[in-house]
């Protein structure tokens, strides 16, 4: 049994009935008979400094969680992965968001309860004792853009960009793994960084000795849905493939972030450790979601496409490759702007092969859509992100 923080919130056994809701077609009807539907959305709610989020969730309403509130409402997942959300040990900003935003109907969406909650710490803004950037010195005062370099993972306090898994279902506390502390060094085959000019290591052994992989964090966190088995939800947000230098090492560090989870999924998984020190990967027919930001396209931009388009092809796994209207739009735009880029997938909701699978979608309304006040254009009214939602039968 890992450390978790898992809250407990007012159960309520009936999903809410629909509201009546402006007519957009970028608004799913409820999940068929004997489906669930999984979710992962990025909602963007970190702030710059340590108790800012809970300091905005707890006064009077900010408008960016409230659109963030009202895009879950409007798809309402029943097991939802929030990426870049500022953990607290205590858990309050998810019960606050919960009770002040979530509950709350907005507009003429109806609110939303989950019941259930897990959070648990992350490597974001934890400062190593080492010079994980390069830059030979080691920064160990939060709140600096240099300390964030030396920090496990990016983060200038720690618990800036956590995560949080909101469920209507209950939530296996006593079965959760975590993967925090899993040694990057200790992946076969890591692609651990060089310098370009002499072809020496980027990082010290000093450094290596304690350089965690995962930025954040990876999960397996068991949802019991009703059906005969648990889904194990894999959740994680590996760094982006980006702010680095002629090293790579961010654009290397997310293909191996991913590519633990291609680890996990595959019968060889003996080197894999969870932080109670738990050796082995998923077992075998285990029902399963990945879910996440995993910020890596395998077709295009700047990341390393190899271990995405292995855990999309990986024979545990089923890629049900969602769309949506605006998005469509958006990737006819930027092909047209920027043909060699075209448009990115970052964020990816994949079941495990054998589990039935319905519809899916991105909320993403197109611009004549009377949705598209809450995703928008730059500055993003909501996130920069956009909620992904799969309709998976129960095992």
């Amino acid at each position: 049994m890992c450390s978790t923080a898992t809250l407990v919130l007012a159960s309520s056994g009936v999903r809410p009935a629909r509201p009546v809701s402006v007519v957009s077609p970028s608004v799913p009807g409820p999940p068929g008979p004997g489906e669930v539907r999984f979710a992962t959305f990025n909602a963007a709610l970190t702030r710059p400094t340590a108790g800012a989020l809970l300091a905005e969730l707890a006064g009077p309403g900010g408008a960016q969680p409230r659109n963030v509130a009202e895009i879950v409402q409007r798809v309402r997942p029943d097991v939802l992965l929030v990426n870049e959300f500022d953990h607290d040990p205590d858990g309050m900003g998810p019960r606050l968001f919960q009770d002040r935003y979530l509950s709350v109907g907005h507009r003429d969406a109806e609110g939303i309860e989950y019941p259930y909650v897990y959070t648990a710490p992350v490597n974001t803004g934890v400062a190593s004792g080492t010079d994980l950037d390069g830059d030979g010195r080691v920064v160990t005062e939060p709140g600096s853009v240099a300390y964030a370099g030396d920090a496990f993972g990016f983060g200038l306090f720690p618990g800036q960009y956590g995560m949080v898994l909101f469920s209507r279902y209950p939530i296996l506390a006593d079965r959760v793994r975590t993967f925090r502390t899993f040694r990057w060094a200790d992946l076969p085959g890591a692609l651990l960084p060089v310098r370009p000019d002499t072809g020496a290591r980027f990082h010290s052994d000093e450094a290596l000795a304690v350089l965690r992989l995962s930025s954040k964090s990876h999960w397996d966190v068991p949802v019991d849905v009703g059906g005969r088995r648990p889904v194990h939800v894999l959740a994680s947000h590996p760094t982006p493939p980006a702010f680095d230098g002629p090293e790579r090492r961010n654009v290397l560090r997310n293909h191996d972030e991913i590519r633990f989870w291609v680890d996990y999924l595959s019968r060889d998984a003996g080197h894999v450790y969870d932080d109670e020190g738990r050796r082995g990967g998923l077992a075998p027919g285990a029902p399963f979601v990945v879910a996440g930001d995993l910020n890596a396209d395998p077709a295009a931009g700047d990341g390393h496409p190899k271990a995405i388009t292995r855990l999309l092809e990986h024979p545990r796994v089923r890629d049900v490759e969602p769309s949506s209207r605006g998005g469509l739009g958006a990737a006819a735009l930027d092909a047209a702007a920027a043909p060699s880029e075209g448009h990115l997938r970052a964020d990816y909701v994949l079941p495990s092969a054998e589990l039935p699978v319905g519809r899916a979608g991105v909320f993403w309304p197109a611009a004549d859509d009377p949705l598209f006040r809450l995703t928008g254009d730059h500055p993003f009214p909501s996130s920069d992100h956009r909620l992904v939602w799969v309709d998976v039968g129960r095992p």
